[in-house]
């Protein structure tokens, strides 16, 4: 079997540079500028960079919310800007999302089973009785009582909702997760509850994850491979360990160095 289950080659996303009225072509912006990368099967990639480097628009790619303006996203060998415009569905079943912030991802006019149940529905077809004992194994999966089901989202607090919002994601079995900014939206000991479950969840599943995120404690904790992105494009990437121990690269000693030390002093 490939190790290797995502692939990006020469990737890109560029908004503008048409020509105006008068033929003079406009500046366009390079969201992302060729990004070529690979990550292991059962394996997580960090994507790490300050904000408008082009990262969380890199996750919307992946997903299938936004089109490449270029390049390739190969899944198990598999073009998945194809299958997306063949079979949409088929896409939706091998990578799901996890967004940033969980009490938005959920609609508040929808019961929790409702909401792990429409998947069950839209991408596998899943009957009724199928999908009560279902909805109940996601619900202990993400460690939440199944009598939480019939509750509404506002009841929940923000770590129970993301627990939620993992387990719909996980509803139609996908290989791959893309976890955009995941906790930086819940206290600090919740995160640490966040990140073990995903670490429990990857262990048990096989699942494959690309983590987006600015938090690099947060990175350094969960991921095996990191790449640093700058104005859209990847200016170095290596095992976590090299990355954070020996960075190359000038940008990355930066971000290292605006990491906050306990103790430290700042102006």
């Amino acid at each position: 079997m490939d190790p290797t289950l995502l692939e990006l080659r020469n990737l890109c996303k560029h908004y503008g540079g048409r020509r105006d009225i008068f033929g003079r072509r406009r500046q366009g912006v390079k969201a992302v500028d060729g990004v070529s990368l690979a990550v292991a099967r059962g394996s997580t990639l960090g994507v790490v960079g300050e904000s408008g480097c082009g990262k969380s628009t890199l996750a919307r790619m992946l997903v299938g919310l936004m089109a490449p303006t270029s390049g390739d996203i190969l899944f198990d060998g598999e073009n998945l800007v194809d299958t997306l415009r063949r079979d949409r569905l088929a896409f939706r079943r091998k990578v799901q999302m996890v967004f940033q912030d969980p009490m938005s991802a959920l609609n508040p006019r929808k019961t929790i089973k409702e909401s792990l149940e429409a998947p069950l529905v839209s991408l596998l077809g899943m009957g009724r009785d199928a999908r009560a004992s279902r909805v109940v194994e996601l619900m202990e999966l993400v460690s939440l009582r199944p009598e939480f089901l019939d509750r509404y989202p506002h009841e929940f607090s923000g770590g129970q909702c993301q627990r939620i919002g993992i387990a719909r994601a996980l509803a139609a079995e996908p290989e791959l997760l893309v976890l955009d900014e995941p906790v930086s939206a819940l206290d600090v000991s919740v995160q640490a509850q966040i990140l073990k479950l995903l670490k429990t969840l990857q262990a048990r599943l096989g699942l494959t994850y690309v983590f987006i995120s600015h938090d690099l404690a947060v990175v350094e904790n969960l991921c095996d491979q990191v790449v640093v992105m700058y104005f859209g494009r990847v200016v170095e990437r290596g095992p976590r360990e090299e990355l954070f121990g020996k960075p190359q690269h000038d940008y990355t000693k930066l971000l290292l160095s605006s990491v906050p030390v306990p103790g430290q002093q700042t102006l």
